[in-house]
């Protein structure tokens, strides 16, 4: 796939309790920084091809509740539990990939480069490696040093209808187009059994299946989750291309095989629906929608953002 770089139009806005991000916040401090994370994501990658899902996965349950602030990295002291010991994060991997990335920025750049602009690069660089876009990535963030399981409920759930999805992210400034495009980064990764059990298993009252499922699809995932699922880590991948970063997501929704409640859920409004359908139909423009909606999540604040592309 032809990775698309994404060109930006970045103005400031300024506020008092909030500091301006910058392009250039490392350039001549740490010239080298955005390669030497790129190389240690790559070289990630060829041992571990879970990682882009991971690293995207993380940035976004780091952002989604109190900013990218890097506290879904600190772990949890003694009865004071973390974000990543949050229900939504135990699943929660990789964490080993932003240490070795740690080490080679503290490396080359010691005591200069926060862990949050750390992760904000690496999950950019997993998506743009795996054939997703690129973008320019503001720098200068602080790390938090307040991180709390039980602020980890504001994640929106697997399990969400349409009208839980709409409210959780219309609480954080997000539109519904954000939802349908953010969405799609569930072209990469991988779900455990219990993330869509409620799908393939006494469904309701009528069905013991979602009739909303493909039938030999549905088949297929119960034959890899049994009801009484025993195996650790069963479960499936999100799409059938899960390493590469695609629109097969909004493809194979239209077709029945959704994996997520919440994903099967875009369907049952006109406006999510037709977003669905036009991310099928264009890479281009699930692309485009993609980096402009996960800018809206990462910098809500400090950023107005235009966003073109091209080829490259």
């Amino acid at each position: 796939m032809v990775a698309i770089l994404v060109a930006l139009a970045l103005f400031i806005l300024f506020s008092s309790s909030v500091n301006a991000l910058s392009l250039n916040y490392y350039d001549k401090t740490c010239p080298r920084l955005e390669s030497t994370i790129t190389s240690a994501v790559k070289n990630a990658m060829i041992n571990d091809k879970t990682v882009p899902a991971a690293l995207l996965r993380m940035h976004f349950h780091d952002c989604f509740i109190t900013g990218c602030d890097a506290t879904v990295l600190l772990a949890s002291k003694g009865n004071q539990k973390a974000e990543r010991d949050g229900p939504p994060n135990i699943s929660l991997h990789a964490f080993y990939v932003i240490d070795n990335v740690k080490k080679a920025v503290e490396a080359l750049c010691p005591g200069l480069v926060s862990c949050a602009d750390i992760l904000a690069l690496a999950a950019r660089d997993a998506v743009a490696l795996s054939g997703g876009p690129t973008w320019l990535v503001p720098k200068g963030r602080k790390d938090g040093r307040i991180s709390r399981a039980i602020d980890t409920r504001q994640l929106p759930s697997p399990t969400f209808n349409i009208s839980q999805l709409q409210q959780s992210f219309s609480q954080r400034g997000l539109s519904l187009k954000d939802l349908v495009a953010l969405s799609g980064g569930h072209t990469l990764g991988f779900a455990h059994c219990s993330s869509f059990q409620n799908r393939i298993h006494n469904f309701n009252a009528s069905f013991d299946i979602d009739p909303s499922l493909q039938p030999s699809f549905a088949a297929s995932l119960r034959s890899i989750c049994l009801a009484h699922n025993k195996t650790k880590n069963a479960g499936a991948t999100l799409d059938s291309t899960t390493a590469t970063f695609d629109n097969v997501y909004y493809k194979l929704l239209l077709q029945g095989k959704s994996i997520f409640s919440s994903d099967q859920a875009l369907l049952t409004t006109p406006k999510t629906k037709a977003l669905v359908s036009k991310f099928a139909s264009s890479q281009q423009e699930f692309d485009k929608a993609f980096v402009k909606s996960y800018y809206n999540v990462i910098e809500p604040v400090q950023l107005k953002i235009i966003v073109s592309s091209s080829p490259i």
